[in-house]
């Protein structure tokens, strides 16, 4: 938001933030979603659906990709909640009012399914805060002053949605990560294979490496 003045920034974030806890809020069953994805072991088959995704698309060896793939079954956090997952909750996958900072509209909805709420913030953080997503540059807050670090987003999101904190939060930020990475992977493989809908995805060749070098950073950083 180049044109943006801090407060602006620090609303828009905010509102993010307030209006992805107001999802994860709603009563899935009592909107007649019950039936809309399986409820429970969330990471356990979304790890094991990317694990097998990324060796279907593999092209080069990822010892980052390696590691993660060897780490994250094993750390399955027990955290039992259990909501709506949008899938794709990002500041480009939503719609403000053209004089407010006001979310009017979430869009993009295609991997929307029963899921686990961190896996939402976390990716929320790596794509609009980290800069690590894709061909993203490093935010530089004092250029954007307002855009939140990501302690901050996640506490904005914890006081709307009711909880003191997320415990062992590396492990859903590198999990994040390592989705997107086999996501780029897939993207970059139909891209050689000449099946991608799009030029650039034979761009993508080093994102699902350096996704992957950054979720395992994460790994190892005290949580």
């Amino acid at each position: 938001m180049p044109e943006a003045s801090e407060a602006e920034r620090r609303a828009v974030y905010a509102n993010l933030a307030e209006n992805l806890a107001k999802l994860h809020a709603v009563d899935y069953e009592k909107v007649g979603l019950g039936d809309f994805g399986k409820p429970g072991n969330y990471f356990d088959r979304q790890i094991g659906r990317w694990i097998k995704q990324y060796r279907g698309a593999q092209t080069a060896d990822v010892p980052a990709m390696e590691k993660l793939i060897d780490y994250l079954p094993k750390h399955i956090p027990d955290e039992p909640s259990v909501t709506i997952a949008h899938g794709d909750y990002r500041l480009g996958n939503t719609m403000f009012h053209a004089s407010e900072p006001r979310m009017i509209a979430v869009l993009d909805w295609e991997l929307c399914t029963i899921g686990h709420p961190f896996a939402d913030v976390a990716y929320t953080c790596m794509y609009d805060l980290l800069g690590v997503a894709g061909s993203a540059e490093p935010i530089d807050r004092t250029r954007t002053p307002g855009v939140p670090t990501e302690e901050e987003f996640v506490a904005e999101y914890c006081r709307h949605a009711g909880r003191d904190g997320i415990p062992n939060w590396n492990f859903y930020l590198a999990f994040s990560m390592f989705r997107l990475a086999s996501i780029s992977q897939g993207v970059y493989k139909r891209g050689l294979d000449g099946n991608a809908s799009s030029e650039r995805a034979k761009t993508l060749g080093d994102a699902c490496r350096n996704l992957a070098e950054h979720a395992w950073q994460i790994i190892q950083r005290p949580d």
